[in-house]
């Protein structure tokens, strides 16, 4: 069955980036609630308060169906689905499976300054040499299970922001830094899609991505001048942005 295109029943699903967890939506969900969206955020396994959930089977094709779990759970009808940095390479995967198995189920893909992959492209894909290094060897410690997150400084977040994010941020499972995303190209773009561009700091190793949506066609481009994480720098812009893109999918 084809669901219903009501903007009404048109449901944010908020999927957050490496080392994060649902957590740090909190400022962000209550205002899309109290503009009568619904919305929801959810946990990829291994981290968060899923941190326990951390083992060498985790990949990322569990956190794909982690979302797809938290749409069939809730049974979402229709979708805003957001995926913050790393969970670029989730939601791009999401959208493979949704148009596949359920067509009309997406009505707007949101990358939040996210990685943008394309078909055989793993996250690590468009980093830099010293950056996939460093990563690498941040994992041995852990036998290659996992790396730790970094300050989150490096998100342009200071004072009691930083200290919050710093606090809540698990190692992130190492095994999909590297592992390919195999997707249909022509299924995913299909999709009406959105790149919100955090520019104050801007992150060098979204870099990639924020160039490629800017030659590609079929992108709609925000920018937003503040950085990396958004949802906690700059919760009520970023919502704005959000509930601007909703209205615009119904």
């Amino acid at each position: 069955m084809t669901p219903s295109p009501d903007a009404s029943k048109t449901a944010f699903v908020l999927v957050h980036g490496a080392w994060h967890g649902a957590w740090c939506w909190r400022r962000v969900l209550p205002l899309l609630r109290g503009a009568g969206v619904e919305a929801h955020a959810v946990t990829l396994t291994g981290v968060g308060e899923r941190a326990h959930l951390l083992s060498p089977a985790v990949d990322l094709h569990t956190h794909i169906q982690d979302v797809v779990g938290l749409i069939e759970a809730e049974e979402l009808e229709r979708i805003v689905l957001v995926g913050h940095s790393y969970a670029g390479m989730v939601v791009t995967g999401v959208a493979d499976r949704l148009q596949r198995d359920r067509p009309g189920t997406l009505a707007h893909l949101v990358y939040l300054d996210a990685a943008v992959p394309s078909p055989g492209d793993s996250w690590s894909s468009h980093h830099t040499a010293e950056t996939k290094q460093a990563r690498v060897d941040a994992s041995k410690p852990s036998g290659g299970l996992s790396f730790p997150p970094p300050d989150a400084k490096l998100f342009g977040l200071e004072g009691p922001d930083r200290d919050w994010v710093n606090r809540r941020q698990t190692p992130q499972p190492f095994r999909l830094y590297q592992q390919p995303l195999d997707f249909d190209g022509q299924r995913v773009a299909a999709v009406p899609r959105s790149f919100i561009d955090c520019t104050s700091p801007a992150l060098a190793t979204i870099a990639p991505a924020r160039e490629r949506v800017r030659r590609e066609p079929g992108w709609q481009v925000q920018e937003l001048a503040t950085g990396h994480d958004p949802m906690v720098s700059e919760p009520q812009a970023l919502a704005e942005m959000l509930l601007g893109i909703h209205r615009a999918s119904a």
